[in-house]
């Protein structure tokens, strides 16, 4: 049976006795739900031990069980947990790592929820490129702001043309390469590794290589790239693309010269 549109599968285990029943039964949570199980997490009774400003703190033995046919390097879940209302009282982090096919790990979890736990809820959190590969889902992406030194320029990651900077992009884990190029600038190349387990909200900037022209920036914010001619008490003179344009120097914040070749005798 094809295992397919697993990316947000949802799994509910509702207890048959109460949180505080000293007896209760080993709870179990098989992922996914459908199709060939891949991890089954059992549960231990859930022990208090101890109250706080109307909190519960709780904890457990979690045996996690590979019964996928390949070794699971690394999986997150979550742990959603609700009381009789199912109304969410706490949640809980939940991963395993190189765990082999038939094998078993377990590990105390400690949580601290807002009342007596009744029913557990798992959601896939990151999951490797080989089980999302077998579960044919769409890799995982994360957004990451891009910006250079100046701003304004084009980029392309892994050659296809992506915008302008600063922008924000999402991208899958893995190696990449950035290239930047800006109208009166040196390209550059950034190369960037993003690991499987990288959140979004991240971000990168680069600096440009030195300008091949003059730079005139305007007090706009706007930056003009040429030849300057002249610079009086009052006006600049600027030649672009082989255009004279005439600033006026109120206007003008900051003008970088480049170093040119002494003409030849």
């Amino acid at each position: 049976m094809p295992l397919r549109g697993l990316a947000f599968c949802i799994l509910s285990f509702f207890c048959l006795a109460p949180a505080n029943t000293k007896d209760a039964p080993v709870q179990v949570l098989v992922w996914p739900s459908t199709g060939a199980p891949v991890v089954r997490f059992s549960f231990g009774k859930f022990r208090e031990v101890g109250v706080a400003d109307k909190h519960h703190n709780y904890e457990t033995e979690v045996t996690a069980e590979n019964l996928w046919t390949k070794r699971i390097s690394s999986a997150e879940f979550t742990l959603y947990l609700y009381d009789k209302n199912k109304i969410r009282i706490a949640d809980a982090a939940l991963s395993i790592s190189d765990v082999s096919p038939g094998s078993e790990v377990k590990f105390q979890t400690y949580i601290n929820a807002s009342g007596p736990i009744v029913s557990l809820e798992l959601v896939p959190k990151a999951l490797p490129a080989e089980l999302q590969a077998y579960l044919n889902l769409p890799p995982k992406l994360i957004s990451i702001t891009v910006n250079s030194v100046p701003q304004g320029a084009d980029f392309r990651v892994d050659g296809t043309a992506s915008g302008t900077t600063p922008k924000i992009i999402q991208i899958p884990a893995g190696k990449h390469v950035l290239t930047f190029s800006k109208d009166g600038f040196s390209s550059g190349t950034f190369p960037l590794e993003m690991a499987p387990d990288a959140v979004s909200g991240g971000s990168i900037s680069t600096e440009l290589g030195n300008s091949t022209h003059d730079t005139v920036e305007l007090r706009d914010g706007s930056v003009l790239s040429g030849e300057v001619e002249s610079v009086s008490a009052t006006e600049v003179i600027l030649s672009v693309g082989g255009a004279i344009q005439h600033l006026n120097r109120n206007s003008v914040k900051r003008i970088v010269l480049i170093q040119r070749e002494a003409p030849s005798n």
